[in-house]
């Protein structure tokens, strides 16, 4: 059967049964092709040991056209000759955007299908965050919701898991060790359930977070006293296993950024102060003394492209892209479709509107959560109205992978995927 017919059943059909068929379809011809779900684990404690390393990995969260969106990461990947990328979504994406784990995998290998990609597929779960107003009255429940998310990711495929207690730390406490207790607490806990279900022959990757993002910047001393905490921890996580083996391969900082950035009252994006002194030195203190791969940078899509050859030389281990992406989709969307989309967010999502906000900051705050929405609509559009918003896709894939310094890098990660 035509691939572009496939997915479309495999995410859109009504009846279930057409709808899992397919699913398997694409898993089983994903096998044949050589297209399989892999971890980023052995790489980032490579680069943690200073066996490889002088590029930024770009994680890439796809919220909207995805099918078509994946097909240009795989054609630059290729062109390219890239080895490592990563195709993510968070907890709370997949919620709006209506893409659980199992249908994401399977657009993302779809999509690797009709470009004729061969060889490793990072997936990864973002943000698996914990709701700090449930945790505060319900701290079991919120745990296993997580869990479930988990489970229901691994067995997915997605091999690489971050998790996100950073919304537990308490900075009204004065010792550092205090401030990220349950932080580290609750990372651990997920890191024994994450190693007690993964499969036997994976190591998934996990990350932690230390800043939440748009808060306070992360020290050295907040990283340190998170990981000495965390490895306290998992000291009986398994004696068969190290903690290398068994712990963290990198961890998630604030650098002065915020998701999506921060819209003016004329809807344009706020210049950023980014901190890649913060960067640089926990990932120094990440690679030397704990010996994983480094410091991550999330909320970065909306930077101004001159930055982001900052990300290398700073050895950031990796970077979370996700709005700028989403952008890109309504800057070149029709503006029938545009127009439609922006009267539903007015007509049903005005209790997220906050009293300050013109209009222009409501939408661009608003409108991701209308994705799910207009999913097919998306999905549906004509080549011609998809022409603009894919060539200026690939425009910023080039720019994001040339600045990352991913090109040419598929030879040199092959040893340890």
């Amino acid at each position: 059967m035509n691939i572009d017919v496939l997915i479309y059943n495999a995410v859109f059909s009504p009846d279930e049964t057409v709808r899992d068929t397919s699913r398997l379809e694409i898993r089983a011809l994903a096998k044949e092709k050589g297209i399989y779900s892999a971890s980023i684990h052995n790489l980032y404690m490579a680069i943690g040991e200073g066996k490889v390393g002088g590029f930024t990995v770009p994680a890439m969260n796809i919220r909207g056209m995805a099918y078509d969106t994946c097909r240009v990461v795989f054609r630059k990947v290729i062109e390219h000759n890239i080895g490592p990328f990563i195709f993510e979504i968070a907890r709370s994406e997949q919620g709006y955007t209506l893409q659980e784990p199992d249908e994401y995998m399977v657009v993302v290998f779809a999509a690797a299908l009709k470009e004729g990609y061969v060889g490793p597929v990072f997936l990864q779960g973002d943000h698996y965050q914990f709701k700090a107003k449930i945790f505060q009255t319900q701290p079991e429940q919120e745990l296993e919701n997580i869990k479930k998310l988990i489970l229901k990711s691994i067995n997915a495929g997605f091999y690489n898991i971050d998790i996100d207690a950073s919304t537990l730390v308490d900075l009204s406490k004065k010792d550092i060790n205090e401030q990220q207790k349950t932080n580290y607490e609750m990372t651990s806990a997920l890191t024994e359930y994450i190693r007690s279900i993964q499969p036997k022959d994976k190591t998934v990757s996990i990350g932690g977070e230390i800043g939440h993002i748009g808060g306070k910047n992360s020290t050295v001393e907040d990283f340190i006293a998170f990981m000495e905490g965390y490895n306290r921890k998992i000291q009986n996580l398994n004696s068969k296993i190290q903690i290398r083996q068994s712990g963290l391969s990198k961890v998630s900082v604030q650098t002065g950024t915020s998701h999506g950035g921060v819209p003016l009252a004329d809807g344009t994006i706020a210049k950023v102060s980014l901190d890649f002194e913060v960067l640089k030195n926990i990932g120094i203190a990440a690679r030397d003394r704990y010996k994983i791969g480094g410091a991550v940078q999330h909320g970065a899509s909306t930077l101004p492209d001159e930055m982001f050859d900052q990300f290398p030389k700073a050895q950031t281990l990796e970077i979370h892209l996700a709005t700028g992406f989403q952008n890109t989709l309504y800057d070149n969307l029709n503006q029938s479709l545009k127009n439609k989309i922006y009267e539903w967010i007015k007509g049903n999502l005005q209790k997220e509107r906050k009293e300050e906000w013109t209009d222009e900051q409501f939408m661009y705050k608003t409108r991701k959560k209308a994705l799910g929405q207009f999913k097919k609509e998306l999905w549906s559009l004509s080549d011609a109205d998809k022409k603009p918003i894919i060539e200026a896709l690939e425009k910023q894939f080039m720019m994001l992978f040339s600045k990352l310094n991913v090109f040419n890098t598929k030879d040199l990660i092959h040893p340890y995927v």
